[in-house]
């Protein structure tokens, strides 16, 4: 399962019945499941952190964006922490499985509905900003709600990207992103006598000062110590183990060495790795490397394989050739998204990017649609079953013929929709063979190749019911088999353009 991160920051740090009603209705949103709350009375914000399919993440902060509506005031709110919303900014962030590409729809997806069903303007950012002006939360944000109110009125620069140009009386404006894992990441100096090094650190460590681009850093007195406050908002363009180097470094010019760090809410475990291995400087790295990761290989994904060929392989009707089919143009559509993910970002196909980043979206889309049909097949099979064990006697022989007819049309449907998601899955496939990253051409052809042989076993299907139809099926089975050699045809041309792409590059220079 493909999961993603959200991360929405509510305006409302101190009522405990507030916060709980939101959090409540991400928990009780199927496939949504909450990990960390955090609130601050004196910031007056509660951060809310879950995890969702790609199918349940966006229902999830909706359910708790209409929570916020109707539960907080921000004509009556205030707070250390800048904000233009009761939903001041929801971030999704990509996990296993995910791409920001997923992410950027699923906040576009989002936007679109808070604007529509709940009259909240909403600013896309980061990743998903509609402008280079927009990628930076705090311009978004910049007067906070009440310059906002009049702003957007009257600004053209201000228009949001979803809604009116009205403000929420109450509720604001939202801002919702795609981007990174975020660190909040905290070094400490020892006593706050050392707060003036402390922010001469920050300032000469965070992008905007002309530091590292992808840290945001303030120099503050917490406790009694001096810290040195920051947000890594790319750890992959630049790791926690540099940041921490860097603020040593900037700190041993001011006679002061750090006491201590720490991390601030959740952290992804490749942060912590990549600054141990760097630490005792193992080389060749990976997580490869982890015994926990082989078996959450095995538990996650190599169990649930091996129990699908299982099934298949016991001596039992169902899963069969559909389900087989519809899971072999799954395949097939993972190993296309797998070639446009790995064209993108590439400058030798910056013409093709925009079209690969909607390709993997595409595929996942296909990928997800003939997993299902894996047991709706099966299901289809057990429907004819049924219909043929009904009564023989001559008073049931109508509603029995009926219902056999009924499920044949309906068995042979099923993997005529397996073939017509196989022949967008080719489609895909060649696309990204001819026009792809040409080192994985060969996969592409695979996985066009693959679509075709799940076309083709669609195909079998939606004729091996056809043919057992009676008269007043025929009408019905000739439409559905004409249908079936369409997308047979179709995946064919596809497969051979994908073929030719192939050998193309196999030819010597």
């Amino acid at each position: 399962m493909s999961l993603v991160e959200c991360v929405p920051n509510f305006s409302e740090g101190r009522d405990p019945a507030v916060i709980a009603a939101i959090r409540d209705a991400i928990a009780n949103t199927p496939g949504a499941h909450v990990l960390d709350v955090s609130s601050d009375p004196s910031h007056h914000r509660t951060v809310i952190t879950f995890v969702a399919s790609l199918e349940a993440a966006v229902p999830a902060a909706f359910a708790a964006m209409r929570v916020a509506k109707e539960r907080i005031d921000l004509t009556t709110h205030q707070g250390e922490h800048p904000r233009i919303g009761a939903t001041d900014v929801v971030p999704f962030i990509p996990l296993e499985g995910a791409t920001m590409e997923h992410c950027v729809a699923l906040a576009r997806e989002l936007g679109a509905r808070a604007a529509a069903e709940l009259g909240i303007p909403v600013y896309l950012y980061e990743r998903a900003a509609s402008s280079p002006a927009r990628e930076n939360l705090a311009d978004v944000r910049r007067g906070e709600f009440e310059g906002l109110r009049d702003d957007i009125r009257t600004n053209s620069a201000r228009k949001p990207d979803f809604g009116s140009s009205e403000i929420h009386p109450t509720a604001g404006a939202t801002a919702i992103g795609a981007r990174p894992f975020l660190v909040a990441y905290n070094v400490y100096l020892g006593d706050a006598r050392n707060l003036p090094v402390a922010k001469d650190v920050a300032k000469a460590i965070r992008g905007s000062s002309g530091g590292l681009r992808y840290v945001k850093g303030l120099g503050m007195e917490v406790d009694g110590q001096a810290q040195v406050s920051m947000n890594l908002v790319d750890t992959e363009k630049t790791p926690l183990h540099r940041v921490f180097e860097i603020v040593k470094s900037e700190a041993a010019a001011h006679g002061v060495l750090p006491t201590w760090s720490e991390i601030v809410g959740l952290v992804p475990e490749r942060v912590l790795l990549d600054a141990g291995a760097r630490h005792v400087q193992l080389r060749g790295f990976s997580k490869a490397m982890l015994l926990e990761t082989k078996v959450r290989e095995v538990i996650a994904g190599g169990e649930a394989v091996e129990s699908f060929m299982a099934r298949v392989a016991d001596a039992s009707p169902t899963p069969g050739g559909g389900s087989v089919a519809a899971h072999v143009g799954a395949l097939g559509a993972a190993l296309a998204q797998m070639v446009a993910g790995l064209t993108i970002g590439k400058k030798k196909y910056a013409a093709v990017e925009e079209q690969m980043k909607q390709l993997t979206i595409d595929a996942y889309t296909l990928r997800r649609q003939l997993s299902e049909l894996v047991q709706r097949d099966a299901d289809s099979y057990e429907r004819v079953r049924t219909a043929y064990t009904m009564a023989k006697e001559p008073e049931h022989a109508v509603a029995r013929a009926d219902a056999i007819r009924d499920a044949l049309v309906f068995a042979s449907r099923v993997p005529l929709e397996t073939a017509q998601l196989a022949v967008r899955v080719a489609a895909i496939a060649a696309t990204v063979a001819e026009l792809g990253n040409s080192n994985a051409v060969t996969d592409a052809c695979v996985a066009a190749l693959m679509a075709e042989a799940a076309c083709k076993g669609a195909v079998l299907n939606v004729r091996i019911n056809v043919v057992s139809l009676d008269e007043q099926g025929t009408q019905t089975g000739a439409q559905l088999a004409s249908e079936a050699r369409a997308c047979l045809d179709a995946a064919s041309v596809h497969a051979r353009v994908a073929e030719a792409a192939a050998e193309r590059a196999m030819v010597p220079a």
